[in-house]
């Protein structure tokens, strides 16, 4: 019984070394956050910075949001680069780029992602094959490069993927198949992953939004003035979702926090999965 106590005062000791506060906290570490110069990709890169992360921002736009000049008061560095998750060549670029800027790269979020909402009889080729490209081979690649940096540092490392609460229940009032079936892509990489690369350390971790209030959001609630009110009704909460309620379990993800934490899907959804109608 001794040895027994022994054993678990070393093997637990961990809990009382280091607070809460210490082990969620991501100060030394390097993020790179996918589809970050607005929407969803924004938030969650304030949201590391805010843990105290430097932060390399990837997104196709010449310019990101400019909230993200206010960033410097956080006391970390942040560097946009303009790239396009769909060739490989550039974005393989970019990676090497983001090494030898920050050094290293600890953290990945791959938030890069496009919607396309129509009904399944009238989806077409093209538009599906790019859907499938930004959300599903895009999302693999960033992983692939980031995790290959993670894997020659020795030192483990965290990757974050959106999916979508689209792959676990059907979205009343819109018609997006493609999508849905890119996001349940996302997640079954998720734990994919979460296996094969859990022996250099890395954790693979994936969350699915529900509605969440953001600008594509908003312009689809502009064009049909009925989804205002179903994003505010279906979820048993009764409200949308914001950027906000993501942060914190992102965030955590990342961290030290999470250290046993791989190959899971978290929900924030406001209980949409649920079943409520």
């Amino acid at each position: 019984m001794a040895a027994n106590s022994s054993a678990l005062e070393t093997v637990d000791a961990d809990y009382k070394s280091r607070s809460i506060l210490d082990l969620i906290g991501l100060k030394g570490k390097v993020t790179v956050v996918t589809g970050a110069a607005r929407g969803i990709g924004l938030a969650l890169a304030r949201g590391a910075a805010e843990l105290g992360s430097d932060v390399a921002i990837l997104d196709t736009l010449p310019e990101p949001s400019e909230d993200i000049k206010s960033w410097e008061q956080l006391g970390v560095h942040i560097k946009y680069y303009r790239t396009d998750v769909t060739q490989l060549d550039k974005l393989t670029e970019v990676f090497s780029n983001i090494r030898a800027d920050f050094g290293h790269i600890d953290n990945c979020i791959t938030a890069a992602g496009v919607v396309l909402d129509k009904p399944f009889h009238d989806h077409e080729w093209n538009e599906s094959a790019k859907v499938l490209n930004v959300n599903v081979m895009g999302t693999f690649f960033c992983a692939q490069l980031a995790s290959k940096a993670m894997k020659e540092q020795k030192k483990g490392g965290s990757i974050v993927m959106i999916a979508s609460n689209a792959a676990n229940v059907a979205i009343p009032s819109r018609n997006m198949s493609i999508y849905t079936a890119s996001k349940g892509a996302i997640q079954s990489l998720t734990k994919a992953l979460a296996v094969e690369l859990a022996e250099y350390g890395i954790r693979v971790n994936s969350v699915s939004p529900g509605f969440i209030a953001t600008e594509m959001i908003m312009e689809a609630c502009r064009k049909d003035s009925d989804l205002w009110n179903v994003f505010n009704s279906k979820p048993p909460l009764g409200r949308v979702g914001t950027r906000g309620d993501l942060k914190g379990i992102v965030g955590y993800l990342l961290s030290d926090a999470a250290a046993y934490t791989t190959g899971t899907d978290v929900v924030v959804d406001g209980g949409l999965a649920c079943g409520h109608n």
